[in-house]
């Protein structure tokens, strides 16, 4: 695995979405609008926002841990749920405000632009579209499942294959500083 999941940067990019519809989105609305982010800022600057790993589900891409943070089935959940309350079936609500500390001015502002950009769009017309990402084409599980997205078919779908093995490494000398440097 190329990338690693950070659930601060997960709790705070949710946050930065969260803040743009009065604190309150469906569920699968934060999904897909995190997820397109993630897919953007690789796409960018080579470098996903929340490291979260991807499965195709019936209704597109998802962040897998993100999904089972918001579900309550993860051990981060705790940490999770400090900012992140589930309303009912559908729904999520910041409850308290995380800051943007572990996040970069161009992660926020990546974030505050897909919100803009989508902002026309129901969480049933965002599924609609994350189903024209080529990794979830080619991943499509059967009704009522999923399939783990290979981090290479998200690689290729935005155009870094022959990036590969640099992403690789400047992933795991990211993960030896913070060994070292006691980072979260």
């Amino acid at each position: 695995m190329i990338f690693r999941f950070k659930i601060e940067k997960t709790i705070e990019a949710s946050a930065v979405l969260l803040k743009t519809e009065a604190n309150r989105m469906t569920l699968l609305r934060l999904l897909k609008l995190l997820y397109i982010a993630d897919r953007e800022a690789l796409k960018e600057r080579a470098r996903p926002i929340t490291g979260d790993r991807a499965v195709a589900m019936d209704h597109g891409p998802v962040l897998s841990v993100t999904y089972n943070l918001i579900k309550g089935e993860d051990f981060l959940a705790p940490q999770w749920e400090k900012y992140v309350r589930r309303e009912g079936k559908h729904e999520v609500a910041l409850i308290a405000n995380p800051g943007v500390g572990h996040l970069s001015k161009y992660e926020i502002e990546k974030l505050q632009a897909v919100a803009r950009q989508y902002q026309d769009l129901n969480e049933w017309e965002l599924s609609e579209f994350t189903h024209t990402f080529l990794e979830w084409k080619k991943n499509q599980p059967p009704p009522k499942s999923k399939k783990d997205i290979p981090e290479d078919d998200i690689l290729a779908a935005v155009g870094l294959s022959d990036l590969k093995e640099k992403l690789a490494a400047d992933s795991e000398a990211e993960a030896i500083a913070d060994r070292l440097f006691g980072a979260d």
